[in-house]
């Protein structure tokens, strides 16, 4: 096979191998912990890849030689229409557990497929019937259209808002539900989110660049470097992370005020509908207080006198079925009767705890962060940041004034 090895080629060349490696390995890993999600990413890693090849092959002496001119002119490599979609499948994925892949996702990839099928026409035309270039009787790939390589930025574009718009759903959505939020907010996906940002933004910089000045052909290529250092990034951190979320769910990406519809998992990737969760704290409107009077008592009696705070992760569905009620019920009590998401209350009560076993000295017979677990917490960070929300300064500042 001709491959000319160049500086230009061979750099990319490392980059698509180890990319080809870690979608490889991504594959692996999902079908032997069945995490739906490192597929995803496996097959977002494995079109990056065949978005740097054209820049590669062709650095390699493709478009110089037959046929290998050929296949770089009738194959779609950079499949655009994909990355988008394929993206937030790998976000929904990854953040909710209740995610399928079904006849609405289909969708999705439907610009891809019809592209993909334009790509045919093209092929049957010139190689079967005319035995000819016709279609690309100028010479130049068709992949690279302006019309293809814009609406392929817009597509991608889209759905990353549609990710930033899921992923703050369901930041709202686990304050309200669960009372280990910090611990699965998932910075990874921030991070995901943001390298993806740069990725688009330097594509718009080298589409202003290309319409403002003629671009050589190994000027765009330090473009595909650096798109290959973020898919890098990516295809490392990506493979390392390991955490799962809990919490299934639906959501409404497209309503104002928005709401989610919370899961119960009745068995093995099997959910049940439970009842709808408003994201939006309506404080505004009249509380009813005989109804808050019944049932604020009724959760202080199960999370401070039966210490059910000290479960780390204690969720609004677990304290909703100790009171024989539902989590929508607990969720308007907690909020409007105490001013704070399920989070924040729970929290709340752990760092007090926290204090009286301080107070009592206990921390002179263990660390300071063994009492915090013993209180609930289950990370040090979490720990640190409620009780300085709580309190107002951190526990080792807290200490030195009680000292004092």
């Amino acid at each position: 096979m001709l491959f000319e090895f160049s500086f230009y080629s061979s750099i990319l060349l490392i980059f698509f191998v180890h990319g080809l490696v870690y979608a490889i390995l991504l594959w692996r890993k999902s079908i032997i912990n069945d995490t739906v999600s490192d597929k995803w990413l496996g097959i977002f890693l494995f079109l990056c890849i065949l978005y740097i090849s054209p820049w590669m092959l062709g650095f390699a002496g493709w478009y110089d030689t037959q046929p290998y001119r050929d296949i770089l002119f009738y194959v779609t490599f950079q499949h655009l229409f994909f990355i988008g979609p394929v993206i937030f499948f790998y976000v929904q994925s990854l953040l909710n557990p209740s995610f399928k892949f079904g006849k609405k996702e289909w969708l999705h990839l439907t610009p891809g497929i019809l592209y993909c099928l334009y790509t045919l026409v093209i092929v049957v035309t010139d190689k079967l019937i005319l035995h000819k270039y016709y279609f690309l009787d100028d010479g130049a790939d068709r992949e690279f259209d302006t019309w293809y390589q814009l609406a392929g930025y817009i597509s991608m574009m889209s759905y990353f808002i549609a990710c930033i718009r899921y992923y703050n759903l369901y930041k709202k959505l686990l304050v309200q539900v669960v009372s280990y939020a910090d611990t699965v907010l998932f910075k990874w996906i921030r991070n995901f989110l943001f390298v993806f940002l740069i990725f688009l933004v330097v594509r718009f910089i080298f589409f202003i660049l290309s319409f403002s000045f003629t671009m050589r052909y190994w000027d765009v290529w330090w473009y595909f470097l650096s798109f290959s250092i973020l898919f890098y990034y990516i295809a490392i951190t990506g493979y390392a992370n390991s955490i799962k979320t809990k919490v299934p769910f639906k959501a409404d990406l497209f309503n104002a005020k928005p709401a989610l519809l919370l899961y119960y998992a009745t068995a093995y990737n099997d959910f049940e509908e439970a009842e709808v969760i408003e994201m939006e704290d309506n404080t505004e409107e009249n509380a009813d207080n005989d109804f808050l009077k019944e049932w604020k008592p009724k959760i202080l009696q199960a999370v401070v006198g039966e210490k059910l705070y000290e479960k780390p992760e204690l969720s609004l569905t677990d304290l909703a079925r100790q009171l024989g009620t539902n989590a929508s019920v607990l969720s308007k009590v907690v909020n409007k009767g105490f001013a704070m998401n399920f989070n924040d209350f729970i929290n709340y009560y752990r760092v007090q705890a926290v204090t009286e076993k301080l107070k009592a000295g206990e921390q002179k017979t263990q660390t300071l962060l063994g009492i915090a677990y013993d209180s609930g917490f289950n990370s040090k960070a979490t720990f640190n940041r409620a009780f300085k929300k709580a309190i107002g300064v951190n526990p080792k500042e807290w200490l030195q004034q009680q000292a004092s």
